[in-house]
């Protein structure tokens, strides 16, 4: 069979099987698509129907009227929309400032130096990345409470210096895209190490930071089990926190009220990561770039 000459040839030469192919890869997609916002779309919807309708169909596509109802209902229940916003923007910022900034120092410390003990810290960095947070949690509270910052937003925030994942993310990046002839020319001008990091080297990984940023602000924003017991002030509640406290009426749990309050959580990090999905798209891709 010839080579096609032109475009409609070549149309003609990849045959009906590939386009059958194609049609199937297309709605594949579509479907997955679909089935990935379908509980995000149940659960606007909810937000908008009453309890007695939720329990009587859980799943509906049609809005309904009840969504100022819910909105009162939060005033029964102590829930304040603007103090759980400002508390999880409060600690999911200043979390994400402390991972992004020292998680990359740490790499920095492995990529940029040679000394005895790097592989074994690497290793130790890994094996503290496989202890789930709930094995620690006793020591973690008595620590705080020894030290008097129980009841307190800082608390919430100081942990996100260890982050392992991140610092794994960055190391892998580093050793791709940071170039050691750079560092070593800042060195022979006369640069400190500290400025050689912070004006050198962070602006190049400024793609890299900005994945993990996002990710650790995600992560930190959807954070239940460490403010659950470390905070029991109402007025320091985060949004989950504050989610979990409508579930806890033992004479009548408002469904609708419960699907409101989580898509008032949820709808910032929608935002979120339509503003900046394009780098995590990068960052991911670049994440996988083996040494």
């Amino acid at each position: 069979m010839s080579k096609p000459k032109n475009f409609e040839e070549a149309k003609s030469f990849k045959g009906p099987l590939y386009y059958s192919y194609k049609v199937f890869q297309y709605v594949f997609l579509i479907f997955l698509v679909c089935l990935s916002l379908f509980p995000f779309v149940v659960m606007i919807i909810n937000a908008t129907r009453s309890t007695h309708d939720i329990e009587a169909h859980a799943v509906s596509l049609i809005p309904g009227s009840n969504l100022a109802y819910n909105f009162k209902v939060f005033a029964g229940k102590s829930f304040k929309p603007a103090t759980g916003f400002i508390n999880s923007a409060i600690v999911s910022t200043g979390a994400t400032i402390l991972t992004v900034y020292f998680s990359t120092m740490t790499a920095f410390a492995i990529v940029a130096y040679d000394w005895k003990f790097k592989k074994a810290f690497f290793t130790f960095i890994m094996c503290v990345l496989m202890i789930p947070a709930q094995v620690t949690s006793i020591g973690m509270y008595q620590f705080m409470y020894s030290v008097g910052l129980t009841n307190k937003l800082i608390a919430l925030i100081i942990p996100a210096v260890a982050a392992p994942s991140t610092v794994f993310f960055m190391r892998q990046y580093m050793y791709s895209s940071l170039p050691m002839e750079i560092l070593q020319s800042a060195r022979i001008d006369g640069a400190g190490e500290f400025r050689i990091f912070n004006q050198i080297a962070l602006p190049m990984m400024k793609p890299a930071m900005a994945t993990q940023a996002i990710f650790a602000f995600v992560s930190k924003w959807n954070e239940l089990f460490l403010p659950m017991i470390l905070i029991t002030d109402k007025e320091k509640y985060t949004m989950p926190v504050m989610v979990a406290q409508l579930n806890g009426d033992i004479y009548r749990t408002e469904h609708g009220a419960i699907y409101l309050g989580l898509t008032l959580t949820v709808l910032p990090l929608f935002i979120v990561y339509f503003l900046l999905s394009k780098y995590i798209i990068a960052g991911v891709a670049l994440g996988g770039v083996k040494e």
